[in-house]
């Protein structure tokens, strides 16, 4: 029997801020090599140091797998409780420096799909140069599957979109969406469509244009069988209004998104009916950082100007 088995209680004098360090960045990286590298420590000095923690919690805490470690479900428990605790302590550290809007600097850092820049950044950005001229922001659009580690790690401060394989985030729902037809609204169909919700017939009889990186909408398409349809592929949301104001192409997008197209007039927003319901875009962060002063600004702020109704998990 390994002697873990033997250990019947925490030792707690055994359990420093290293070492919790540690366990933390061993459970974001999920790899003790690459956990070395970011604390700055040796292989051998990083095995001691983790073989100390697992003999004082009585636990193995990770487990091998190809590529790296995977926690164990004690692991798990703890590691909500490890991150609140060091978000909490880096705060007070930090509670000095505290965050005025109006004479702040700094550089808030966001992950956007373009139709997610779209839809946010304009009063976002008009928010943001009213009450905090220092701040400046960056969008950009990262893997999902990278999407928590950056937010552990600070690479990025927020998450926002409809994200529900995100795990181990904290987050706020913000809004409730569904996909639409917008075509314009001189479109060789339009009168004969009218204004009721298509059928899947109809959607046949429709040329589309669609967006490389928003892959939510190639999969209701390939669902409906309607890929066929596809006459145009765009690689960003950018040209979409353009495109269908002066051609016979409809796109399937977000209604708040098809709802910002200008000029109003120009554009029809068909309903239709489709395997996918209404959906949640949410705001995402890591506990780790939440309690940072202009973190906590940055928040407020984002659900103040986007939430329609608040759900935190």
């Amino acid at each position: 029997m390994h002697r873990l088995s033997f250990i019947h209680e925490t030792n707690m004098r055994e359990v420093d801020l290293n070492l919790l360090r540690l366990f933390d960045t061993v459970y974001r990286t999920r790899n003790i090599s690459r956990a070395a590298e970011e604390l700055d420590m040796s292989q051998p000095a990083t095995s001691q140091a983790l073989t100390r923690l697992r003999l004082a919690l009585g636990d193995h805490l990770f487990e091998r797998t190809p590529g790296g470690v995977r926690p164990t479900p004690r692991a798990e428990r703890l590691a909500r409780s490890v991150q609140a605790g060091l978000a909490l302590l880096e705060a007070g550290l930090a509670d000095d420096d505290a965050f005025e809007p109006a004479t702040s600097s700094g550089q808030l850092r966001l992950h956007l799909t373009d139709i997610g820049e779209a839809r946010f950044l304009p009063a976002l950005m008009s928010e943001v140069r009213r009450a905090a001229p220092g701040i400046r922001v960056h969008a950009s659009t990262w893997p999902k599957e990278d999407i928590v580690q950056a937010l552990d790690n600070g690479l990025i401060h927020f998450a926002i979109g409809f994200l529900p394989e995100l795990v181990d985030t904290v987050k706020v729902d913000l809004l409730t969406d569904r996909y639409v037809l917008v075509m314009r609204s001189d479109h060789p169909l339009a009168d004969s469509l009218g204004r009721r919700t298509l059928n899947l017939d109809q959607l046949r009889r429709l040329d589309l244009v669609s967006v490389q990186s928003h892959a939510q909408t190639r999969r209701i398409l390939h669902s409906l069988n309607l890929e066929n349809q596809i006459q145009l592929e765009t690689s960003t949301f950018l040209a979409l209004p353009s495109i269908v104001r002066q051609t016979d192409l409809a796109v399937l997008i977000p209604k708040a998104i098809a709802m910002g197209f200008e000029p109003a007039k120009r554009f029809r927003i068909v309903e239709a009916r489709l395997p996918a319901g209404d959906f949640t875009v949410a705001l995402h962060w890591s506990r780790r950082h939440e309690h940072l002063p202009m973190l906590r600004w940055a928040r407020e702020l984002l659900i103040g100007l986007f939430r329609s109704s608040t759900k935190r998990t």
